[in-house]
């Protein structure tokens, strides 16, 4: 069984408060990398004369580059320490950023976009293993999860706002403008600010025989596949949303400017984890999630049948509000109940855990495009079927805990 002996530390706790701000605004590039643009796909099709569906390939790249990335970077930021591999990614972020600005057309755009994900999968791996390796029981951990996923929250806030700005004032190349300056403070933010906080284990084998056993042994363990699929499910309805986005609002509900639509179900997931971070102090980690994955079953079945319907805006509008509030809890706590189990091997574990969210966000958001349907049931169908799958998931975890506890 694995061992829940947690690492030392080689961090001073106080520095945790600086270290979780560089965390939390290194974990916000995805988000910009992924919300900036979503407006600028009637841009990016018109300039490649193409539709926004394909323009959805784009987002599918980097769903599949981030779910690679950090399969790539667990096991190496487990050899070699958590700070040196986040700084190589951070200039493979870069380098890529660049290749997008410079895209001459869709297939070079989709190429570049895999290599963005590649580079932004470091910090989404960094981020959550520094946190396990700094902090003690599983409340803590929460929290600070919590804590990052506020500051990570408003990156879907302001960016959807400042691609509205770039797309009606300038091209659509200036979002990764944008996106190259942002990554660079963040190299320099890292450089100076960010600690290591893991010992370098050089017996690690970065071999692929190797590192597949190892993936698999964490990924069979009960605990981590039972929360991290969970989680990777409901995270997919999140993506099947963000890749639908800008379908669901121009052409089906006919709102060209989306992007405050779009920053205010943000706020609902900022609402959230801020929340979680309270709730969780009066009732168990798991005991929250569970109920919080029947209450998501709940929204998502009015979701669908007001778009089987009637199809109003407002009810899908605020349907999608609360979807987002309560993805605001099981996100983090879906990640703190998959890691709980590990301390020595964090990184990797950090690591499958968001590999498998990308891997059930670049399915669903192929999914979505493949479809090509102006309609918003694919979306409700799929969210709601995830919701269901997950809450199983929790349901089945349940009932051998309590037979174990019972003897049976």
């Amino acid at each position: 069984m694995q061992s829940t002996t947690k690492s030392k530390s080689i961090v001073s706790t106080e520095n945790h408060t600086v270290i979780l701000l560089v965390l939390g605004t290194l974990i916000a590039l995805g988000p910009f990398s992924i919300d900036m643009y979503l407006q600028a796909f009637q841009s990016i099709a018109d300039d490649f004369h193409t539709t926004k569906h394909a323009v959805e390939l784009s987002l599918t790249s980097y769903f599949i580059g981030i779910s690679l990335g950090q399969l790539l970077y667990g096991p190496v930021m487990d050899k070699y320490g958590r700070r040196v591999p986040q700084l190589i990614g951070l200039v493979i972020y870069i380098v890529a950023a660049v290749g997008c600005y410079f895209s001459p057309n869709l297939i070079s755009l989709i190429v570049a976009r895999f290599f963005l994900a590649l580079g932004a999968s470091a910090g989404m791996v960094s981020s959550k293993a520094i946190v396990r390796d700094i902090f003690g029981n599983s409340m803590e951990v929460a929290r600070a999860m919590s804590f990052l996923m506020l500051i990570m929250g408003g990156a879907p806030i302001v960016a959807p706002w400042v691609g509205g700005i770039v797309v009606n004032h300038f091209s659509w190349e200036t979002i990764f403008l944008f996106l190259i300056i942002f990554a660079i403070i963040m190299l320099v933010n890292v450089y100076l600010f960010l600690p290591e906080s893991s010992q370098p284990n050089p017996k690690i084998s970065l071999g692929l025989g190797s590192v597949s056993r190892k993936y698999f042994d964490i990924f069979r363990h009960p605990e981590f596949f039972t929360f991290s699929v969970a989680g990777g499910l409901t995270i997919g309805a999140m993506f099947a949303y963000i890749s639908d986005a800008a379908v669901l609002f121009q052409d089906v509900y006919h709102i060209e400017d989306f992007g405050y639509l779009v920053g205010i179900n943000a706020a609902g997931l900022i609402a959230g984890t801020q929340l979680n971070r309270f709730v969780i102090k009066r009732i168990s980690v798991l005991d929250l999630s569970v109920r919080i994955s029947f209450i998501l079953i709940g929204v998502s079945l009015l979701l669908l049948i007001n778009t089987l319907t009637i199809n109003n805006f407002y009810v899908t509008f605020i349907t999608l509000f609360f979807m987002m509030l309560f993805l605001g809890f099981q996100n983090p706590n879906c990640t703190t109940l998959s890691l709980n189990a590990f301390s020595k091997r964090a990184g990797r574990a950090s690591a499958l855990v968001g590999s498998i969210k990308m891997i059930s966000g670049a399915l669903v958001s192929f999914i979505i495009s493949s479809l090509q349907l102006k309609s918003a049931v694919p979306l409700a169908a799929i969210c709601f079927v995830l919701y269901i799958i997950s809450a199983l998931l929790f349901v089945r975890y349940n009932k051998k805990v309590k037979n174990y506890k019972s003897g049976l």
